[in-house]
């Protein structure tokens, strides 16, 4: 039963009672668990009745995609007469950014399905971004090993992060916070806020990000886009078929009782934020092979908000305990799509981009507390 992430009531007594717990201390950890009077712990946040309001939210943000792509086709061409925005070139250039930032999306979800947040997402992009061109052309280092540093920088900051909530007890707020402000220092300090790039060398690596798979004469698909497939597939196998998976669901939706049902919570929290920091490295790698320079003051600024976001507009609950791969990669289309409406839509002012997607966090926040409040509601039917 506990490879299946269920334990049941007596079982969860033996267990408490083999930790030496009293078992008439059990009923106050049932009561803020959630699940006082059940036959099962789910741990995996899964839901005991047959409806799957996962399933509903995506297909539900999935429906929504459709509307503002529509509509967006609507302003931009139907009505101007133009075809900028079904272009083959824009439609390429709206695959490789919802690409790109999707990479750095699923990562961050598997932090806030713990119940965390990141906030230095877009200075460890800049942190990667910025130095590996930097360390290829101001140094001797060879390719590879230049991308082993950067790799391992961006693995030794999510672990340092995931240490300093699991071990120092520090908010990731504040770890986090901090985190962005720091290796953003760091970069622009080493580099003296010099632009870094390539010129015309590693044309073999860029073309992991500008390069593109012919599918007709005139459109291809990006190649960052087969890049978000193989990690989303890995993502999804990680969070759905493995044990890590199940702990991670179980976090989230409680601590106290996963810890106590066995869970090695620190453990878990700790290869989130790791997880969340290297998706973040390869984000800023394959940031700067499209652009091929990047500045330290402005390089991946703001990203982190792009990233939370599309995971939460994708059904990440900031409470932590749900979330999927798929809703991720739509909620990024969709924030992708906004700003290319803004762009292309003459009447919209393109300098309210940041105030859409406030709304978006503020949107989704409220809808997640909505639906928490009717599937309690349900439960308690």
């Amino acid at each position: 039963m506990a490879s299946l992430g269920l334990v049941s009531d007596s079982g969860m007594e033996r267990l408490w009672r083999g930790r030496g717990g009293n078992a008439k201390k059990l009923g106050p950890l049932r009561q803020r668990s959630g699940f006082a009077g059940r036959k099962a712990l789910t741990l995996a946040g899964e839901p005991d009745k047959p409806e799957n309001p996962r399933m509903k939210r995506i297909l539900g943000i999935l429906v929504l995609l459709l509307l503002v792509y529509l509509a967006t086709w609507l302003m931009s061409d139907l009505l101007t007469g133009r075809k900028s925005f079904l272009s083959a070139y824009n439609q390429e250039n709206l695959i490789r950014r919802t690409a790109l930032f999707g990479i750095i999306g699923v990562g961050v979800a598997f932090v806030i399905i713990t119940g965390g947040i990141d906030l230095s997402i877009g200075s460890v992009v800049c942190l990667v971004g910025v130095g590996f061109p930097w360390l290829v052309s101001q140094t001797d280092l060879p390719v590879w090993m230049a991308l082993v540093l950067v790799f391992a920088a961006a693995l030794s900051i999510g672990l340092t992060h995931g240490l300093l909530i699991t071990f120092g007890r520090l908010q990731p707020f504040v770890v986090t916070l901090c985190g962005l402000l720091l290796y953003r220092g760091i970069t622009r300090g080493f580099t003296r806020d010099q632009t870094a790039g390539f010129g015309d060398e590693l044309k073999g690596l860029r073309w992991l990000a500008n390069g593109e798979i012919p599918v007709t004469e005139g459109f291809g698909i990006p190649v960052p886009c087969v890049l978000l497939i193989l990690v989303a597939i890995v993502s999804g196998l990680l969070l759905n078929r493995t044990v890590f998976g199940r702990h991670l669901l179980a976090l989230g939706n409680n601590e106290e009782a996963a810890r106590f049902s066995g869970v090695r919570t620190r453990a878990v929290t700790i290869f989130a934020y790791t997880i969340c920091s290297l998706l973040a490295g390869l984000g800023g790698l394959l940031f700067v092979f499209d652009t091929n320079s990047a500045q330290p003051a402005d390089f991946g600024n703001f990203y982190e908000l792009f990233a939370i976001a599309a995971a939460v507009l994708g059904g990440c609950s900031l409470r932590g305990g749900s979330g999927t791969i798929l809703g991720v990669i739509i909620g990024t289309a969709l924030i992708q799509l906004l700003r290319n409406m803004i762009t292309l839509v003459d009447w919209i002012p393109q300098n309210i981009e940041f105030a859409v997607i406030g709304a978006v966090i503020l949107i989704g926040a409220i809808g997640d507390e909505i639906a928490k409040g009717i599937v309690a509601r349900r439960r308690g039917s």
